[in-house]
């Protein structure tokens, strides 16, 4: 996969996901959830699920670690 590219990710997955767990800061089920980013806990990039039975909350600063991990060991994005 190139530098450029990107996994495409499935807006509805996002969408049930947040049905299913509501933002931690602000319990909203739609719309931004400041100082958090949804992760797959299974990364895309190792071949993880786009389903939100593989989506977490995690916050911003968690999340930043976890990517560059993730593109350290998995390659890709």
């Amino acid at each position: 996969m190139g530098a450029d590219a990107r996994i495409k990710r499935s807006q509805s997955a996002k969408v049930e996901f947040k049905l299913a767990s509501p933002c931690p800061a602000n319990g909203a089920t739609k719309g931004p959830c400041a100082g958090y980013v949804i992760d797959h806990m299974w990364p895309l990039a190792c071949g993880g699920e786009d389903h939100p039975r593989n989506m977490q909350w995690q916050t911003i600063a968690d999340g930043k670690a976890k990517d560059k991990w993730e593109r350290k060991v998995c390659g890709g994005q």
